[in-house]
């Protein structure tokens, strides 16, 4: 009897929600109970409810907002600078929500010569612009995966709401912008918990991205201008090569040691592989990457993360390099100033590209002969033993009597192995089970920025490409659910708490009918 009694309700269309119901009824129940439906496949009834769906939604939300609207609040509204708002006018705006475009009518407390606070734009938290902030979430997370075509195309499709490019591009900016005080929030709160991984590894890296002239470095930009237009049909090497700005990689993750002896580098096959225990993987793996920073301050924020995870240091560290001189002098001296005890070493898999090099010039012909020439050495250079190797190829090349042009790979090997022999204790390294290849960090450089700064074609605005590199950095390290809580709290405090005495915000007092269009009394 009283869910009889309740079907009037539904169908009457009055009162809260009355166009929702008549939305519901008319058209999705009138729908898919219709002729018409019954002639439809289950794709094409799927691809219908799902639109129809939508404007139920967005109704439904609509008559929501009606049932808040407009938000008049019980006491004064005071603002930022101690003034009590006494003119009050109700103001309509739309916007634009993943369910379509919604129009809300809000009181304005206004005073002469300032803008109007609405506090309950403030209660809802609805963004000056007129995209919604879970529609901006979408546009975020989808620009941090694909090109903002892509991006669009998708959004059209899934909430049939259309944005300009350029809009969207600003939006993933915006989106963006809390990037850096989310992790220092993070750090100094202390929210992650660690893992419990003995190792904790810092690696960094290098990445160049093809920019607009405007926004390439100083010197690179001039470099550019000085070789542009050597060819009319098309870009020289020096165009090319000038049409960078190397972004800076960098990655702090936490690993179990794993213990191995050179033999089981250099001397296993694909079955020892599969056969024996499988290697720790990295947990709590964060990765970045800065075009605006420079090295320096992106290495200084990779030591205050790893030190956010590990104040006491009692973790082993270690930071993996390719043997980038720069990056290894700012390595050292942030630990020197840090008085961070760091395992520096340089990853075996570029020794071993030099070393490649090398046996060419001994073997030219590839074959088992020079697999088995760079399979001795790079075992003899994992027993610790570089230095023996650097002066053993030399001699060699000078008894063989190899010309100049021929010894040059052999001298770059023989150099890179002495340069950097303090970084090369892999006796040492596989004994205490530490890691000695940069495969995270490379990975990093290939995922987080070729495949999708590598568009053909695309040259990107510094600030365009750092906001990408910022959200798709959030979604490599399982943190953009986490940062966009973070995000709503911050536009919170930008777009109505900052406007208010205090940052408090009043209440606004509820109301299922609201008026339209009507002129609001001032509050005596």
């Amino acid at each position: 009897m009283q869910a009889a009694e309740a079907l009037p309700a539904l169908h009457a269309g009055q009162g809260a929600y009355g166009e929702s119901r008549q939305c519901f009824e008319n058209h999705l129940v009138s729908f898919i109970d219709s002729s018409e439906a019954h002639t439809m496949t289950h794709s094409e009834l799927e691809r219908e409810l799902e639109k129809r769906g939508r404007e139920l939604m967005r109704q439904l939300l609509q008559d929501h907002l009606d049932t808040r609207s407009p938000g008049e609040t019980a006491g004064p509204v005071v603002d930022s600078d101690s003034e009590q708002r006494n003119n009050i006018r109700n103001h309509d705006r739309s916007i634009k929500t993943v369910f379509g475009t919604l129009t809300i009518e809000r009181a304005g407390y206004g005073q002469e010569g300032k803008n109007s606070l609405h506090p309950l734009d403030a209660e809802l938290n609805i963004p000056k612009e007129l995209y919604s902030l879970e529609l901006r979430k979408r546009v975020a997370r989808e620009a941090a995966k694909s090109s903002f075509d892509d991006t669009l195309e998708y959004i059209l499709e899934v909430t049939g709401v259309n944005i300009p490019k350029r809009q969207a591009e600003e939006l993933a900016a915006r989106a963006a912008r809390d990037f850096d005080a989310f992790y220092d929030t993070r750090r100094i709160d202390g929210s992650r918990e660690e893992t419990p991984g003995s190792l904790l590894v810092l690696t960094v890296d290098g990445k160049g991205v093809v920019m607009l002239e405007r926004d390439l470095r100083e010197t690179t930009r001039k470099a550019a201008q000085q070789s542009r237009h050597k060819k009319k049909s098309r870009l020289s090497q020096g165009e090319k090569k000038n049409s960078k700005r190397m972004a800076t990689v960098a990655s702090v993750y936490t690993i179990e040691p794993h213990i191995r002896t050179p033999e089981d580098i250099v001397l296993r096959t694909k079955d020892h592989a599969r056969d024996g225990p499988k290697p720790p993987r990295p947990e709590n793996k964060r990765v970045w990457a800065s075009l605006k920073k420079e090295p320096e301050e992106v290495i200084e924020e990779l030591f205050q993360e790893a030190f956010s995870r590990d104040p006491e240091q009692q973790k082993t560290w270690v930071a993996l390099v390719d043997g980038n001189k720069t990056q290894i002098k700012l390595l050292r001296k942030q630990a020197k100033k840090k008085n961070c005890n760091l395992h520096i070493i340089l990853d075996i898999y570029h020794v071993s590209e030099y070393l490649w090099k090398a046996g060419k010039a001994f073997h030219p012909e590839s074959g088992t002969k020079q697999e088995a020439w760079v399979g001795q050495r790079l075992l003899e250079v994992l027993r610790g033993k570089a230095g023996y190797v650097a002066g053993g190829i030399r001699r060699s090349a000078t008894l063989q009597k190899l010309s100049s042009k021929s010894r040059i790979p052999i001298d770059k090997c023989a150099d890179y192995l002495l340069n950097n022999k303090a970084y090369l204790r892999y006796d040492r390294y596989l004994c205490l089970g530490l890691p000695v290849a940069t495969g995270v960090i490379e990975g990093a450089c290939k995922h987080l920025v070729k495949k999708r700064m590598e568009d053909t074609g695309a040259r990107w605005s510094l600030e365009g490409a750092e906001a990408v590199l910022k959200l798709r950095a959030l979604r490599c390290s399982h943190d953009f659910d986490e940062y966009w809580e973070f995000h709503e709290k911050c536009e919170y405090k930008r777009n109505h708490e900052s406007l208010y005495k205090n940052g408090i915000v009043p209440k606004t007092i509820s109301t299922r009918h609201p008026r339209k269009n009507g002129r609001l009394n001032k509050i005596k």
